[in-house]
C-alpha cells in the first residue's frame, strides 16, 4: 500500500480493496467494530431502514435535534456531490482531515479483514461521531437492514420507512422477504417505528418473535413541512415518533419538533430551481415506488415537461418509465459513468414507439437541449443519485448566477 495522503487517495484505495462492491454480512465488519469500540459507542443511536424516504426521515430527525441543545450526527448515503456529505454534525459536514484520520484508524485496526467501501464509511462515521462527542447519531441503512453494516451497532430506536420492491438480487423479490430483511434492524425490548401504511406481515411477526416494541405511524404530520411532497407528511410523522421515544433521555419539546420539521432541508428531493425561465426539478427517485411519488407531485401542475433520465441496470426500468410516462413529453437519455449503469442501447429498448426519446452524448448535451428548447416549461432530472450528481455539477453555476427559488 502506497502513502495515502488525500481523501481521494483513500477512496480509490477502498474501491479496489474488496473483491466486490456490495458484500452483505456483518461478520467481517463486526470484527473491526469490536476492536475499535470494545464497549460499543457512547452515543444514542436511531437506525433508519426502508425502501424510500430514509434520507428525508434522517433529515427531519436531525433537524429536530438541532433545535435543541443536543449535538446530533447524521450518517447517510450515497452522497451527491461530495463524499463528506455522508457525515454531518449539527449541519456541518466532516472535513477531509477528520475522515482521513478515521480511515487511518480503521486501517490500523482491521488487520487482515477485508472491508467494502460502504463498510469503511460506516466505521468512519462512528469514529468521527465518537471523537466529536455527539449525543445522538441518526444512521441511514445502506441496503436492506439485517446484513447491512449499520446493523452492527445496537440502536436505541429503529425506524422502517416503507417496504417496496428494490434490490431484488440481494433482498428477495417479494415485500414479505424484503420486509424481513428491513426488520433485522429491530432490537429486543427496543422501540421500532414503521411508516408503511400496508406493512408486510413479516415485520410484525419478526417484532413479536424478538419482543421488539413495534409501533405503526397512524396519522400523517399536518403542520408546516420543510420538504416538498405529500409523502413527506408520513416521513415527518415518523421522525416525530422516533424522537419522542427517546424523550426521557434526550428531551425535546413540541415547539422544537415543529421547528425542526418546518426547517428541514435535503438536496435532490423534489428540489426546485428556476433556470433560463424554466422550472428545473431534481429528484433522486431511483425505483418504481419513488418514481410513482415523483409523478404524483408533478401531476399537480400541468405543463409541458422534458425529462433527463438514466438508471442503473439492476432496476426495473420499464416500471419506472410506466409510472411517469403520462407526464413526460420528451425523454433525454444520458449515459452514466458507473459500473452498474445501463448502456444507452439497452435503455432505449425499454421505451416503446409512443415515447419521444433522444439519446444524448453526455449530461452537458442533455442540459443544453433541455434548457434551450422553448416548447418545454419544465425540466425533470431523475432516475439515480448519479444522474442528479452529474446534472448538479453543470447546473450549480447557473443556480448561482440565475437563481430564484420557487416556494
Amino acid at each position: 500500500m502506497g502513502r495515502l495522503n488525500t481523501l481521494d487517495d483513500w477512496l480509490n484505495y477502498q474501491e479496489n480493496l474488496h473483491f466486490q462492491d456490495i458484500n452483505l454480512g456483518l461478520e467481517r465488519v463486526k470484527k473491526v467494530y469490536q476492536r475499535l469500540f470494545p464497549k460499543g459507542v457512547s452515543f444514542k443511536v436511531i437506525s433508519v431502514a426502508g425502501t424510500n424516504g430514509k434520507g428525508s426521515t434522517v433529515a427531519f430527525i436531525g433537524s429536530i435535534y438541532q433545535q435543541s441543545n443536543f449535538k446530533v450526527a447524521q450518517f447517510s448515503s450515497p452522497h451527491i456531490l461530495k463524499y463528506n456529505e455522508r457525515f454531518v454534525i449539527n449541519s456541518v459536514q466532516a472535513t477531509d482531515e477528520q475522515i482521513c484520520h478515521a480511515f487511518e484508524k480503521i486501517e490500523s485496526f482491521r488487520g487482515e479483514t477485508s472491508l467494502t467501501y460502504f463498510e469503511f464509511s460506516t466505521l468512519a462515521a462512528l469514529i468521527i461521531f465518537e471523537l466529536e462527542k455527539v449525543d445522538i447519531a441518526v444512521l441511514e441503512v445502506g441496503l436492506g437492514g439485517r446484513l447491512d453494516s449499520v446493523n452492527m451497532v445496537d440502536n436505541d430506536v429503529s425506524v422502517i420507512t416503507n417496504i417496496d420492491i428494490d434490490h431484488v438480487d440481494y433482498l428477495g423479490n417479494t415485500r414479505e422477504l424484503i420486509g424481513l430483511e428491513k426488520a433485522g434492524i429491530m432490537r429486543k425490548n427496543t422501540p421500532c417505528i414503521c411508516a408503511d401504511t400496508n406493512p408486510p406481515a413479516s415485520i410484525s411477526q419478526y417484532a413479536h418473535q424478538i419482543k421488539a416494541q413495534l409501533e405503526f405511524v397512524r396519522e400523517k404530520y399536518a403542520s408546516d413541512i420543510g420538504l416538498i411532497g405529500k409523502h413527506q407528511q408520513q416521513n415527518a410523522a415518523t421522525a416525530m415518533l422516533a424522537v419522542q421515544k427517546l424523550n426521557k433521555i434526550l428531551p425535546v419539546n413540541t415547539i422544537q419538533i415543529k421547528a425542526g420539521i418546518k426547517y428541514a432541508q435535503l438536496d435532490a428531493r423534489f428540489q426546485i430551481k428556476t433556470i433560463n425561465n424554466k422550472t428545473v426539478i431534481l429528484d433522486v427517485a431511483h425505483n418504481a415506488a419513488a418514481v410513482k411519488v415523483l409523478s404524483a407531485e408533478l401531476a399537480k401542475q400541468q405543463c409541458s415537461t422534458i425529462a433527463i433520465f438514466s438508471a442503473l441496470k439492476d432496476k426495473n426500468i420499464s416500471l419506472m418509465i410506466n409510472e411517469i410516462s403520462m407526464i413526460i413529453n420528451q425523454w433525454l437519455l444520458v449515459p452514466l459513468d458507473v459500473n452498474r449503469a445501463i448502456n444507452m442501447k439497452a435503455l432505449s429498448n425499454e421505451f416503446n414507439l409512443n415515447h419521444n426519446i433522444h439519446v444524448c452524448n453526455d449530461m452537458q448535451n442533455a442540459i443544453n437541449r433541455a434548457l434551450n428548447d422553448k416548447q418545454y416549461q419544465r425540466v425533470v432530472i431523475f432516475g439515480s443519485f448519479h444522474v442528479v450528481a452529474d446534472a448538479l455539477k453543470i447546473l450549480i453555476p447557473f443556480m448561482k448566477n440565475n437563481e430564484e427559488e420557487i416556494l
